[in-house]
């Protein structure tokens, strides 16, 4: 897909991190923006900044979790400006889990897959259709990781089967879209290589009440920067990618009509080789890191 000066791009999750760097690189191509994010204040910020460097935009307070929050962003859009080019599902939660996954709130994993999949799935349902009938060329970015994506990190159980769905989706999706002729393209977005500086982290700050724990955590959640010390101090040195170098990936990847948007990495692939040999092998997943689970 060309992308032209004039067209429209939709952002969930672009108060922030990744979506945030994603709504600033398309405005940087000249297209129109529509931000979505379920955070209004830091929605609003990353509204003013681009508006403040004359940009075209339209931002929208919604929870993709809710299908009807989701189709009122897609007919605003279109009222807005008449058509949508690209769209990145990218919203996206921790799960606050914890324990073994025996042990697992039921909750945590209603929430994540609320967001992380069926978020994916609303934005899908709500904006494909009118893309496809406009017979215009288009491109499909959905954030999955490569926790789950590529190889689940059983610390993080409840989120790595979540982007392991995205995944899926994605491969489904381009292929009714190839299936259909549509001029338009899908991708799967691996953000990386390394760790990134993001809120998801502090998930739990927008956790909705109809998905609160029904007991509470053993453990305080632990921020990033707690985080990061606690490797720090155990002399492992954290490697981090800037959230625009993730940005300036999905920008070339549309343009390649790539669907696999994967940074290159020795490690990635390492797993990737892996987890293949495991299956053709039918043997046990060795590949599987850091089976001690204290926290998810």
């Amino acid at each position: 897909m060309e992308l032209r000066a004039g067209q429209v791009a939709v952002v969930t999750g672009a108060a922030s991190g990744i979506g945030r760097a994603m709504a600033r690189r398309f405005a940087a191509e000249g297209l129109k923006v529509v931000l979505a994010d379920v955070e209004e204040a830091p929605l609003r910020a990353a509204a003013d900044e681009l508006a403040a460097d004359g940009v075209e935009l339209l931002a929208r307070t919604v929870d993709v979790g809710v299908r009807a929050e989701v189709e009122a962003l897609a007919g605003a859009a279109y009222e807005t400006f008449g058509a949508v080019h690209v769209l990145c599902n990218n919203a996206g939660v921790g799960s606050g889990a914890e324990g073994r996954m025996w042990e697992h709130d039921p909750a945590d994993w209603r929430w994540a897959f609320e967001v992380n999949v069926w978020g994916v799935f609303h934005g899908v349902q709500c904006f494909l259709p009118r893309m496809v009938a406009s017979g215009e060329p288009g491109h499909v970015v959905n954030t999955s990781s490569t926790d789950g994506g590529i190889a689940p990190l059983p610390t993080a159980s409840v989120y790595a089967v979540t982007k392991a769905a995205v995944v899926t989706l994605t491969e489904s999706l381009y292929a009714h879209l190839a299936a259909e002729g549509a001029p338009i393209g899908a991708s799967v977005l691996f953000p990386g290589p390394h760790m990134l500086r993001t809120g998801l982290w502090e998930s739990h700050r927008n956790r909705p009440a109809r998905h609160a724990k029904s007991r509470p955590r053993r453990t305080p959640y632990r921020s990033l920067a707690e985080w990061e010390a606690a490797m720090g101090e155990a002399g492992k040195e954290v490697a981090f990618t800037p959230v625009e170098a993730v940005a300036e990936q999905v920008v070339d990847g549309i343009r390649a009509g790539r669907f696999w948007m994967l940074p290159p990495s020795a490690h990635t692939d390492a797993q990737i080789r892996a987890r293949a040999r495991s299956q053709l092998d039918r043997a046990a997943p060795a590949y599987l890191e850091h089976f001690i689970l204290d926290d998810e």
